[in-house]
């Protein structure tokens, strides 16, 4: 283009001919002024696409010339984004932009472009061009950037780009592309950046790729279905820096694949199906600092897998279960800044890394064994309140007289067991303040030391013979109020033979996977609190198994049992009161002893449903935070061991009895001490909590006194709720 509009000169020599118009030049008939300058160049020169002025004045406000009426001219760019067009429009030949994204084109004319030796930028972007004539770009000498994306090309003829000698990226994006070979590319001398992601390639060429581009920098085919990298591929891509492979189908790689690639910096093999890396692939990568190998199924990696990779910084094995991991195979990288795994146990065998991914799982983070604030405070009440409570009730029994000894015994029994839940979490809290501020430094040691194993097995054993014993006591309950005639008292012998059994049974459960460190690997050492909840994928197919066992198996039985016991104890003596005279009495009772059936099987069900719904969700392979975890550990799972002495001790009726008569001597000592009477002695006091049928003298238990049912439905249901108000 050579002049504008006439008006648009007449408005320039109005300006600068005007009285006062020029600031700081007066040019003569058709010339213009150069901006605040006093020079003047000739019309002709004006808006020619060159900067004659030296400082763009003579290019400033120009128009393109003729365009089709939906697009938009900005100086010598030419937009015609989503105007429909079906053809490439013609426009003035000087133009350096065009951009036709988001239109209808189908196929590019040959000789299309060649008119436009200035053009640098071309997008065709977002329309349906499924071929490219062999000669479309031909004359497009200045062209430095290329966009074919979002197209349906299938196929690029040789020589296709021959003439774009000056063209540094080249983007065909989200095509059909199927095959590519080195002389596709050829003339692409000055070419830097090539993206073919998102198409179909089956394979690369089994030739120099980079033939025809010996400046290739950066080299994308993320997401197409190449399976293997072949020797021949890049042996000409020597000044390749970035390759990016990632979403493919990859399963092999052969040992010399990037041996060319001795600039390469970044490396990117992520979501392939790599199983096994050779162990000198990487060896000639000297100067790579990022490397990708997420989400593949790599099976192993050699301990000196990356030692070659001294200017490694950044290193992804996320989705990776490495089941050889040590800190052997990291610790040559001291170079390594940032490293991403799947588990956050995994940092621990890159201790001198300063940025870990993911820097928690839930429980623990690179700072402390317990992340958070509220937990690492919670587990010292919990702890607390699990060991004061159920010492307080094991010496309180030891000091009572009962009736009912053998009872008593398994009360003992259980909060002897509930007491371990607290020493565990005494003992969790103490090496949190230990690793205090640095525990990825310890993480791994501890959680494959002695210490983390007993401790484990410590929690396991008082869950299990806690569970154990509640389902005892419950079926003792279940037979006294359901069949309160037949003859099935316990004995001491059958008692204390269940008792140490249930011990027996827990020791047997804590300890098995102690035993067989091949099958059950690291069963109790999967998070800091050493806790085997396995919520999550384990390398163990063997602890996973018996994890769900013991949750699934023996808890969830035991669990079913307790609430199946306590509905039928309920129901059986709601339809005993039914016949009962005192109607208002016996249904005061039965509200007191609802609430308290409730609230013993809501606290089982708080303790141990959230337990089952975590175990089932992870058998579906339900990702599950670690954050739930970790709540459940701390917070949900010794519920029932803190619980358990209130609601089997504390607010049973003999109890409170026992404080009040406590009390009561308490004040008559005080008050006759004070008068400096004699001493006088109350009497013991005698607790009676089941089998309240041995209160009734024998005669009055035989059936044959009652003549009545509705008299001796009567008497059984005022036994049976006496026994639990």
């Amino acid at each position: 283009m050579t002049s504008g509009p006439v008006f648009f000169y007449i408005l320039i020599l109005g300006k600068y001919w005007a009285p006062g118009g020029g600031q700081h030049a007066r040019c003569s008939l058709g010339f213009f002024p150069c901006g605040n300058t006093t020079r003047c160049l000739p019309q002709l020169l004006h808006c020619n696409g060159v900067d004659d002025c030296g400082n763009q004045a003579d290019e400033d406000n120009c128009v393109v010339g003729s365009v089709p009426m939906q697009c938009v001219c900005r100086g010598l760019e030419v937009d015609c984004d989503e105007t429909n067009l079906r053809a490439v429009p013609s426009v003035s030949s000087n133009v350096t932009l065009m951009s036709l994204r988001w239109n209808l084109i189908r196929k590019l004319p040959p000789d299309g472009f060649r008119k436009y030796h200035n053009l640098q930028k071309l997008c065709l972007q977002n329309n349906k061009i499924r071929s490219i004539p062999i000669y479309a770009f031909r004359g497009l000498h200045s062209l430095t950037k290329l966009y074919l994306s979002h197209n349906r090309i299938t196929f690029l003829k040789p020589g296709v780009f021959e003439d774009l000698h000056r063209l540094e990226w080249l983007i065909i994006e989200d095509n059909h592309l199927s095959r590519i070979s080195p002389l596709t590319f050829y003339g692409l001398n000055s070419l830097i950046l090539l993206a073919l992601m998102n198409n179909v390639l089956t394979h690369l060429p089994d030739k120099p790729l980079c033939q025809y581009m010996p400046r290739l920098h950066w080299l994308d085919l993320e997401d197409n279905h190449i399976h293997n990298l072949r020797n021949l591929t890049f042996i000409s891509c020597g000044n390749l820096t970035v390759l990016v492979m990632r979403k493919n189908k990859i399963n092999h790689l052969n040992e010399n694949t990037f041996a060319p690639l001795q600039k390469l910096a970044e490396l990117d093999l992520g979501s392939n199906k790599i199983e096994n890396l050779p162990p000198q692939v990487f060896k000639d990568l000297k100067e790579l600092s990022q490397l990708n190998l997420s989400y593949n199924p790599i099976q192993k990696i050699q301990a000196d897998q990356f030692d070659y990779l001294v200017k490694l910084k950044s290193l992804s094995l996320e989705g990776i279960e490495i089941s050889n991991i040590q800190q052997r195979m990291f610790r040559p990288l001291m170079n390594l800044s940032h490293i991403y795994f799947k588990k956050f146990q995994y940092c621990g065998y890159a201790p001198h890394v300063r940025s870990c991914k993911p820097n928690t799982d839930g429980i623990s983070s690179l700072e402390n064994l317990l992340a958070n604030i509220i937990q690492r405070v919670f587990v010292w009440v919990v702890s607390a309140v699990t060991c004061f409570g159920n010492i307080f009730v094991i010496c309180m029994r030891s000091h009572i007289r009962s009736e009912n000894k053998l009872h008593a015994m398994s009360i003992i029994s259980l909060c002897c067991a509930d007491c371990l839940m607290g020493i565990y979490l005494f003992v969790i809290g103490a090496f949190d303040l230990k690793f205090r501020g640095e525990y990825n430094k310890h993480a791994q040691l501890w959680m494959d030391s002695i210490h983390c194993q007993l401790v484990g097995s410590l929690a396991i054993l008082s869950t299990e013979v806690s569970v154990l014993l509640l389902t005892f006591l419950t079926l003792e309950k279940y037979i006294c109020i359901v069949y309160p005639f037949r003859c099935l008292r316990p004995r001491k012998c059958r008692t204390i033979t269940v008792l140490i059994l249930i011990w027996t049974s827990g020791f047997i459960v804590a300890l098995i996977p102690l035993t067989n460190k091949e099958f059950f690997k690291n069963y109790y050492g999967t998070n800091g609190v050493c806790f085997p909840l396995h919520s999550e994928d384990i390398e163990s197919t063997g602890a996973q198994i018996y994890s769900v066992a013991i949750f699934l198996g023996v808890n969830l039985a035991a669990f079913i049992i307790i609430v199946f016991s306590y509905g039928s104890m309920f129901y059986s003596v709601h339809q005993s009161a039914i016949t009962a005279t005192e109607i208002r009495n016996q249904v005061k009772k039965e509200m007191i002893l609802a609430k308290r059936f409730f609230f013993i099987v809501f606290t089982d069900a708080l303790c141990w449903i959230p337990i089952f719904v975590l175990k089932f969700l992870s058998l579906l392979q339900v990702e599950i935070p670690g954050t739930i975890t970790s709540w459940v550990v701390i917070f949900i799972l010794p519920i029932n061991s803190a619980l358990n002495p209130i609601l089997y001790t504390l607010t049973t009726r003999p109890f409170k009895e026992m404080i009040h008569q406590f009390w009561y001597n308490y004040r008559q000592r005080r008050s006759i001490d004070s008068k400096g009477s004699q001493k006088t002695y109350a009497p013991s006091f005698i607790w009676v909590e089941m089998w309240p049928l041995q209160e009734m003298p024998p005669e009055l238990i035989k059936p044959a006194l009652f003549t009545d049912p509705c008299e001796l439905s009567l008497i059984s249901q005022s036994t049976r709720l006496n026994s639990y108000s």
